[in-house]
């Protein structure tokens, strides 16, 4: 009897493996994109788990391939490169076993995909040039002060703290001029932004733990910034956060499943927000 694969695990040690070697800093990997996310052969970007997931590999090109693909475009796989490995959920038709109708089951499967950087004979579109200037937000951002303001969160200035406050569902954040730069104070908006979409039946509602919940704002703040061409740092606080999320990873096999899975979906609520034409242009 062939032996069940627990995808799951794999995917947990993988990130596990990396956070505790020091390459789990997605923000700087992002920011060495040119603020551009992991992307598919497709062209496309990947979303939740995935993206994580390549993201902390700390690789600085944002093209993901199957050995497959790679030949298919000329390209060979360098021998001695490990392959990352990545998910997807395939519909399964069966019964309800209690009322006898038609279901459809997401069934969790992987394999394994190579950045462009482990490939040789690559198109040269596989390796775009990188504004090294493009990634840093020196000053407001228009983009992101709009990409806030559209949401409809109230947010407040004024003290020397960030936070969400759920009773009065209200962002509070230090004036502009109090952090170092810009990356930093949309760094923070953006975390508290995530926090703010977990709010009320009209938003994401999620319940989590104090750490899961803050897992999930980082992921969010983290895509969110991508998204919008701000080179994310790496939090002062970086090593408290990250044995607080290994403590939780190592726990629960599913956990950063379930974390991705929620900043994903409160990174499509925000967008979801925005005026159409930001849509179409993003």
């Amino acid at each position: 009897m062939k032996k069940k694969i627990d995808i799951e695990k794999i995917v947990t040690d993988q990130l596990i493996a990396q956070l505790e070697a020091g390459t789990g800093q997605w923000k700087k990997s992002w920011a060495s994109l040119g603020g551009d996310l992991p992307t598919r052969f497709t062209g496309q970007h990947y979303k939740g788990i995935n993206l994580f997931i390549l993201a902390l590999t700390g690789r600085g090109n944002a093209n993901w391939l199957t050995y497959k693909q790679a030949k298919s475009v000329g390209g060979q796989v360098r021998a001695g490169e490990k392959g990352t490995t990545v998910v997807f959920f395939k519909p399964f038709e069966t019964k309800d076993r209690t009322t006898g109708e038609d279901i459809t089951i997401p069934l969790l499967r992987c394999y394994s995909v190579f950045n462009a950087e482990q490939i040789d004979g690559l198109p040269e579109k596989y390796f775009p040039v990188i504004d090294a200037d493009a990634a840093n937000t020196e000053a407001r951002c228009a983009e992101a002060d709009a990409y806030i303001k559209a949401t409809g969160a109230v947010v407040k200035h004024g003290g020397d703290k960030a936070f969400y406050i759920p009773s009065e569902d209200r962002i509070q954040l230090p004036d502009y001029e109090q952090f170092d730069d810009a990356v930093a104070y949309y760094g923070t908006a953006l975390h508290e932004l995530g926090h703010w979409t977990k709010g009320g039946k009209n938003r994401c509602e999620r319940k989590l733990s104090y750490g899961e919940e803050e897992l999930v704002a980082e992921i969010y703040a983290s895509i969110t910034c991508a998204k919008l061409g701000i080179e994310s740092e790496v939090r002062e606080d970086h090593a408290q956060y990250l044995a607080a999320w290994l403590k939780i990873i190592k726990a629960d096999k599913k956990a950063i499943f379930r974390a991705a899975r929620d900043a994903q979906k409160a990174v499509d609520y925000t967008d979801g927000l925005q005026p159409q034409e930001q849509e179409q242009a993003a």
